[in-house]
C-alpha cells in the first residue's frame, strides 16, 4: 500500500508540469502586458520596460517557465505582480476559506445524495423515486452563480437570515456550501441509485431474501456496502466540480478564498497568482483522487489484495 501511495505522489510532477505549463502559455498569450497592467495605463514606456525587464518579462516564454518551475520544486512560488507578497503567504491566508467551503459542500452532497438515491431505488417507479431523479435533475441543470443568487437574494437579502457577504462565522458558509454542495448531492444521487438498483437485482440477494434476513438488513448490510464503490468514485469526482465552483460561489458571495483571489489573477494578469492557485487545485485534486482510492482498498479485499 506504500508502495502504491508514494508512487502516486511522484505521479503528481508531471500533472503539475502538464497543467502549469498549459497556463502558463495560455496567460502568456492573452492580450495586455502584465507591465502596463501593473503600472497602470499612465506609466511610460520606460517604466514599463524597466518593470519587464525586472520581472524577467523579456525572455522566452519558454525560459520564463523554466524559471518558474524550478523555483517551484524548491518550495517557492514566485512574488504576486500586484502586492509583491510571497504567493504562498496570499494562497496560505485564503486556503482555510476554500477548505470550509469544499468540506461544507462535499458533506452537504453526501448527507443527502446517499439516502436519495437509495430510497429512490428502494422505492422504484414510485412516487418517491420519480421525485428523487426529479431533484436530481434539477441539481445537474442549475448553473452554480444562479442558484447562489437566488439563495441570496431570498435568504441573504429577504430573510436576513444569513449574511450577504464575508466568511466571519459558520453561517457564512451556509449558502455557499448548499448552492456548491447541490450540485454535486444531484450527480452523486443519480449514481447511488443506479448502482443500489444493479446490487439489489443480483443473486446473493434474492438468496438473502430467501433465508429470510430482513429487507432493511440486506439492504444496510450486503447491498449498500457493494453499491458504495461507484458512489465513492462519484463523490471524489465531484471534489473537482467543488473547486471549479468555488471560483463563481466565492465571486457570488464575496469569500476571500483561493478561487475569488485566482479571478482577481487572471483579471490583474498576475501570472504568479494563477499558477499558485492552479498548482493547490491539482494537488488538491491528487490528492482526493489518492485518498478515493485508499478508501476502496478498504471496503473491497479484492481491490485490497491488488496493493498488498
Amino acid at each position: 500500500m506504500w508502495k502504491y501511495i508514494t508512487k502516486r505522489f511522484f505521479s503528481l510532477i508531471p500533472v503539475i508540469v502538464g497543467v502549469t505549463l498549459i497556463v502558463y502559455l495560455i496567460m502568456n498569450m492573452a492580450p495586455g502586458d502584465p507591465a502596463k497592467s501593473i503600472l497602470g495605463e499612465q506609466a511610460t514606456p520606460e517604466a514599463v520596460e524597466e518593470l519587464r525587464e525586472e520581472l524577467g518579462l523579456n525572455d522566452h516564454v519558454l525560459i520564463q517557465y523554466k524559471n518558474y518551475f524550478f523555483g517551484l520544486l524548491q518550495g517557492d512560488m514566485g512574488i504576486s505582480y500586484k502586492t509583491k507578497v510571497g504567493v504562498q503567504e496570499e494562497i496560505g491566508a485564503r486556503l482555510p476559506t476554500t477548505a470550509k467551503l469544499a468540506v461544507t459542500a462535499i458533506l452537504i452532497a453526501i448527507v443527502f445524495s446517499i439516502p436519495l438515491g437509495i430510497v429512490a431505488a428502494v422505492k422504484q417507479n414510485t412516487w418517491i423515486d420519480g421525485f428523487s431523479m426529479f431533484v436530481a435533475l434539477i441539481g445537474v441543470s442549475i448553473p452554480v452563480f444562479w442558484l447562489g443568487l437566488m439563495l441570496l437574494l431570498f435568504f441573504s437579502l429577504k430573510l436576513g437570515w444569513f449574511p450577504v457577504s464575508g466568511a466571519e462565522t459558520w453561517k457564512s458558509f451556509v449558502l455557499p456550501g448548499v448552492t456548491l454542495g447541490f450540485l454535486s448531492m444531484a450527480a452523486i444521487a443519480r449514481v447511488t441509485r443506479s448502482s443500489m438498483l444493479e446490487v439489489i437485482r443480483q443473486d446473493y440477494i434474492r438468496t438473502a431474501r430467501s433465508k429470510g434476513v430482513p429487507y432493511n438488513t440486506v439492504i444496510r448490510k450486503h447491498a449498500l456496502r457493494n453499491a458504495l464503490i461507484p458512489t465513492i468514485t462519484v463523490a471524489g469526482l465531484q471534489i473537482g466540480t467543488l473547486l471549479g465552483g468555488s471560483v463563481l460561489t466565492e465571486t457570488v458571495y464575496g469569500l476571500p478564498g483561493i478561487g475569488r483571489l485566482m479571478i482577481q489573477s487572471i483579471q490583474g494578469r498576475d501570472i504568479p497568482m494563477v499558477l499558485g492557485c492552479i498548482v493547490v487545485f491539482t494537488i488538491a485534486f491528487s490528492i482526493v483522487n489518492l485518498i478515493v482510492d485508499i478508501i476502496y482498498a478498504f471496503i473491497d479485499p479484492r481491490i485490497r489484495s491488488q496493493y498488498s
